[in-house]
């Protein structure tokens, strides 16, 4: 048995207990803008990111167009254990180190890099889903493990909003086209009418709690619509912008 010496050296301080500044990344080149889009499943979220990509593209601005959970190679790994299997697959704390272990390397592997070359990087999903869907109950750990683990956040983040029932309709259809997602990526659609419905309120939290960087789009109407919404708020923030270290 270890001396009360060596146990104490080994269980360490207290997570949080020292001031950690957290990792530091890069600088971004001019130009660089860091936009998440954000909502509950069923939102037109990857639809909107690459119609925003494929207008960024069209005015010769170099865009990153990139997911959560995943964007990189080990982080796509993650995804698979993240995504399929049964709803109650994981605990909140567990889904929580799998997702910032996946954005850890996507960060260092894609966004990071993508904002030092002056890019407008594009993200479907980042932390605030991860507030979102794991911080019900673990907020403080969850905005602790962005902050010493992460350490960067979006400039704008753009959050979908729309209509439960739509939601929900547009999600099940996309599981059932023929180019929708993969077979059994669907586990936390299958968490119910209630899970989605606590979602939409939390991302309103959210946005009311960061108005600066957060801003509520709604995701009804044509696609086209959404995007023409989308790009009025995009489109003033593309004259300048640089990514933001996390807050302390």
């Amino acid at each position: 048995m270890p001396s009360e010496g060596a146990k104490s050296a080994m269980e360490g301080p207290p997570l949080g207990a020292q001031a950690d500044p957290g990792p530091h990344w890069p600088p971004p080149a001019p130009g660089a803008l860091f936009v998440t889009l954000e909502g509950p499943d069923g939102t037109g979220k990857s639809t909107q990111a690459r119609a925003l990509a494929e207008r960024l593209d069209a005015l010769g601005r170099p865009v990153t167009l990139t997911r959560e959970p995943g964007g990189a190679p080990g982080a796509e790994a993650i995804r698979a254990l993240l995504v399929t299997g049964a709803p109650g697959r994981w605990s909140p704390v567990s889904e929580t180190l799998l997702f910032t272990a996946a954005r850890r390397d996507h960060v260092e592997h894609v966004i990071a890099p993508a904002l030092a070359a002056g890019h407008v990087v594009l993200c479907d999903r980042y932390i605030d889903s991860t507030r979102a869907y794991q911080g019900a109950a673990h907020r403080a750990e969850v905005d602790l493990l962005h902050r010493r683990m992460i350490g960067l956040d979006p400039d704008l983040t753009l959050i979908l909003d729309l209509d439960a029932p739509t939601a929900r309709a547009r999600a099940a259809a996309r599981e059932t086209a023929p180019a929708g997602p993969p077979s059994g990526e669907d586990r936390f659609e299958r968490k119910g009418a209630g899970f989605q419905a606590a979602l939409q309120a939390t991302f309103h939290e959210i946005a009311a709690a960061e108005p600066e960087r957060c801003r509520i789009v709604s995701a009804s109407g044509t696609p086209e619509a959404v995007t023409e919404r989308l790009w009025a708020v995009l489109a003033p923030k593309l004259t300048g912008g640089t990514s933001r270290e996390a807050r302390s």
